[in-house]
């Protein structure tokens, strides 16, 4: 999130555009915040109604990522005149306002175009405490980090879209995370006193971290070997199975990322991966973080896990350990 031509700084505005940071924020009361976001994306899957799943949790996981409540959706439709039939078309709506339903919101509304390539997504309103706004912000020395899905899926979808090369198995477990809300990671950040979140999408987990070290003035310390992920990928990696986006995503952090540890061309992809509809990164006061996810295995995200530290340092960055 973010846009050169922000205007003067309104004092209602609790979230804007100085971090970066996964949705905005704005006061109407002293205990009511809206959280306003929106996101769309290209078919990730063949089936529509799963596509239509995806994209829509993937738009609300910036509410939870807020610490908000989706309240309601409004969809966006960039659907092409030939090539889709109407039945596919209305399947992806069913599978969004199945998701939307799920998270405890509704559908109002929304806007189509007709573009030559197929994408889908929402704008999604939410309600927020405004002294329980979670941001990319506040993560501070000390504090242990959490991640609450596996990483890999932007490997899995080229995989599986381009080459074929993903096994049944490796794609419907995939879609099952991705389809996944991160409501119950939210509640346990809130549970648990988070001092910062951020969902892991398109800059990949590198890249959504060092926007978390940036807005807070910290360093991110990963342990590579205690990040969740999917083992396949690195095989997909080593045949050719990559995304335009994740040499962008490396050139994004620069020198601000270190290896103290050699890691593998494959494992260091697996960094600057894309995501779609990826889990929360977490910045949790260190007495908090194993029971945060002990709450978050009994709840069934059963891959969440410790996987790293947060360091105070002069130069925001990310740091990789084994």
């Amino acid at each position: 999130m973010g846009y050169l031509g922000a205007g003067p700084k309104d004092p209602n505005v609790l979230v804007g555009f100085d971090t970066a940071d996964d949705a905005g924020v704005y006061r109407l009361t002293e205990e009511i915040a809206l959280v306003q976001t929106v996101d769309f994306i290209t078919p990730v899957v063949d089936d529509p109604f799963l596509f239509g799943q995806v994209a829509a949790a993937n738009a609300l996981s910036d509410v939870y990522a807020m610490g908000g409540r989706p309240l309601t959706a409004l969809n966006i439709c960039c659907f092409p005149r030939k090539g889709v039939s109407r039945r596919d078309l209305a399947r992806i709506l069913q599978g969004a306002e199945d998701r939307v339903r799920l998270s405890g919101a509704v559908v109002i509304g929304g806007h189509s175009v007709m573009d030559e390539e197929l994408k889908f997504g929402l704008s999604v309103t939410g309600l927020v405490h405004p002294s329980r706004i979670l941001t990319n912000a506040g993560a501070r020395p000390g504090d242990r980090l959490v991640l609450t899905k596996p990483i890999g899926t932007g490997v899995i979808i080229g995989g599986l879209r381009k080459r074929r090369l993903v096994s049944d198995a490796l794609a419907e477990r995939a879609l099952a995370w991705m389809i996944s809300l991160n409501d119950r990671a939210s509640r346990a950040a809130l549970d648990h006193q988070a001092h910062a979140a951020t969902d892991i999408t398109g800059f990949g987990l590198a890249g959504h971290s060092f926007e978390m070290a940036q807005a807070s003035s910290v360093e991110i310390v990963f342990r590579f070997d205690a990040i969740p992920r999917y083992e396949e990928v690195f095989d997909l990696i080593s045949r050719g199975v990559t995304t335009a986006n994740t040499k962008l995503n490396r050139e994004m952090l620069g020198g601000s990322f270190v290896m103290e540890y050699p890691l593998r061309e494959e494992e260091q992809t697996l960094l600057f991966d894309p995501q779609t509809s990826g889990g929360l990164l977490l910045s949790l006061p260190p007495a908090q973080a194993d029971a945060c996810v002990a709450a978050l295995h009994e709840a069934g995200d059963t891959l969440s896990a410790v996987v790293g530290e947060v360091a105070a340092s002069e130069r925001p960055g990310v740091r990789i350990r084994r």
